[in-house]
């Protein structure tokens, strides 16, 4: 078993759209059994809500559903559980390795390091509009594949 999570700040667009995206690719190779994958956001600012709106709907014209994910907050078990904890962007790896435990059994590294012909950074898009949201599914889909390329071998 496979353990990934994926990290934002908030937890209702970039890493519940980074779920949904790797969760369908693990689906299309036939590999749910071999995966856990989930998401948390470094802020529990929206514990408890779904994905934002716009990153559902731009999920949902690529054929991911990310209807039935709520944020939450990470927890301080997630770095023993999860083999692997991805943060969207610098500042929220700066956070988690500023919790991880010392004898952290997880590896903590930016999701994009997967796509290095990428921005390093996923960009957070949620003061923007309808191209943002799109912009950063593309970026997720490029890491996404990658990372499965890697872990699934």
């Amino acid at each position: 078993m496979k353990r990934v999570l994926f990290v934002c700040l908030g937890n209702i667009c970039r890493s519940p759209s980074a779920q949904g995206v790797f969760e369908s690719m693990v689906s299309a190779r036939g590999l749910q059994s071999q995966f856990e994958i989930d998401s948390a956001g470094t802020g529990g600012y929206h514990a408890g809500e779904p994905p934002d709106r716009r990153a559902q709907a731009a999920a949902r014209r690529r054929g991911y559903d990310l209807s039935g994910q709520r944020a939450r907050a990470v927890r301080p078990s997630d770095f023993q559980q999860f083999d692997l904890i991805l943060a969207m962007d610098r500042s929220n790896l700066e956070n988690l390795l500023r919790v991880a435990p010392a004898n952290c059994a997880a590896r903590v590294r930016l999701f994009m390091s997967y796509a290095p012909a990428w921005p390093a950074e996923v960009p957070d898009p949620y003061f923007g509009g309808d191209q943002e949201f799109e912009q950063v599914l593309d970026m997720l889909e490029a890491a996404s594949e990658a990372l499965l390329d890697e872990v699934a071998s």
